[in-house]
């Protein structure tokens, strides 16, 4: 029973850290991720990253983009796919040249160099989403242009991944880059397809069944079957699980699956995601390794902040729109886990600074809440001075 202290472990403790966090002015969620840090190995030990905590974090993420899935205003999406698209690039070319610029400046190979500046290009709006979702910003201009960017990210850095390893020759040699991109593309058109034509009619067929909450069981079997569909076709499950929060936005369905997942994402698997990421922390061997995490992590949010916000200063943000937006980009979160648990099997990212890379990993997720909520609390404050201003004129 060792799992249900742990659960019981990170279920309070979550709670208690989100509620210091919001009476220190800071969103909730950098509570929960600082407290993940404590219960972890790095310092209390009190919380392992067992394969239970593992899977429950994963179902924790799915929900959590699902949810983000089912509250995106989707035309706001299609206007700004543009924005989108250009801050995805941003987001990707300048964190590449730093990562792999700091890779030789502390002797990597140019191998290792390479696979180093992917890893910085890697983006994670699962905590984004939250603390959007906190300020109620995550359907605004802003909000929608992050998510898009983010799913455009993804695939891009997917791609490259692929094409880096079989360059490399690490085993991916015999992966058709044509099959791999056609795949990505196939992906698409199929969830598109199944959103517009199968996810409504699944949902009205299931729903007048006489068996108890058949609506928000219908919802997570499509979450789920997106998510595992994504990953079958090389795509991140994230994608799936928000893909299938927008289909089942689009019906009638819409209000009922979200009130009620809601309690479900947030009593206890949302938690117990937000911890796992300081699970990961561990702080043997960082002594001698201090500089150059401090440099990594400094080059890994000031890249993606300035990359992200010039791709959308390009397309017609505002400075504090683009700041805001490319605060919401730092976040490396377990999409560069991934990314750097699959270079250490291949031997493109020496064991020796996985720990520094994890570190890194964790202060581009811890900076992004405070980033996020003080670009959008200015943004607000230009609005009301603009409207002030607006008024005055009308009274003159």
């Amino acid at each position: 029973m060792e799992f249900i202290l742990s659960l019981a472990l990170i279920l309070i403790f979550t709670k208690l850290a989100g509620d210091l966090s919001v009476r220190l002015g800071q969103p909730s969620v950098l509570g929960k991720l600082i407290i993940g840090v404590v219960l972890g190995p790095a310092i209390l030990g009190w919380v392992q990253q067992t394969d239970f905590v593992h899977y429950m974090a994963e179902i924790g993420v799915l929900l959590l983009m699902f949810i983000a899935g089912l509250e995106t205003d989707l035309e706001q999406l299609k206007k700004n796919w543009k924005a989108a698209f250009a801050v995805a690039v941003g987001g990707i070319i300048l964190p590449f040249i730093g990562g792999y610029g700091s890779a030789i400046a502390f002797g990597m190979s140019q191998a290792h160099a390479l696979f180093f500046g992917l890893l910085f290009c890697a983006t994670s709006v699962s905590i984004s989403v939250q603390t959007l979702k906190d300020m109620d910003q995550l359907s605004s201009r802003e909000g929608t242009t992050i998510l898009g960017a983010a799913v455009v990210d993804d695939v891009l850095v997917v791609v490259l991944l692929a094409v880096m390893m079989s360059l490399l020759g690490t085993g991916a040699g015999d992966t058709s880059i044509g099959l791999l991109i056609g795949k990505k593309l196939l992906f698409f058109i199929i969830i598109i397809a199944a959103s517009w034509f199968l996810v409504p009619r699944i949902m009205k067929w299931m729903a007048p069944l006489k068996v108890t909450e058949t609506v928000i069981t219908t919802g997570l079997i499509i979450c789920f079957g997106f998510s595992y569909f994504a990953e079958w076709m090389g795509v991140a499950g994230i994608i799936g699980a928000f893909a299938a929060g927008i289909a089942i936005s689009q019906t009638t369905f819409k209000h009922e699956v979200e009130s009620k997942v809601e309690p479900i994402a947030y009593s206890i698997f949302v938690p117990v995601f937000f911890v796992s990421i300081g699970l990961n922390v561990t702080f043997d061997g960082v002594g001698s390794q201090i500089w150059f995490i401090i440099v990594i992590s400094l080059i890994a949010i000031v890249t993606k902040l300035l990359g992200g916000g010039v791709g959308a200063r390009l397309t017609g943000f505002d400075r504090t729109s683009s700041l805001a937006i490319g605060s919401g980009m730092i976040s490396r979160g377990e999409v560069a886990l991934i990314i750097a648990s699959t270079g250490l099997a291949s031997g493109l990212l020496d064991s020796e600074y996985f720990t520094s890379v994890v570190i890194m990993v964790i202060v581009t997720t811890l900076v992004t809440p405070p980033l996020l909520k003080i670009t959008f609390a200015r943004k607000k404050g230009e609005a009301r001075v603009e409207k002030g201003i607006e008024e005055a004129h009308l009274n003159g």
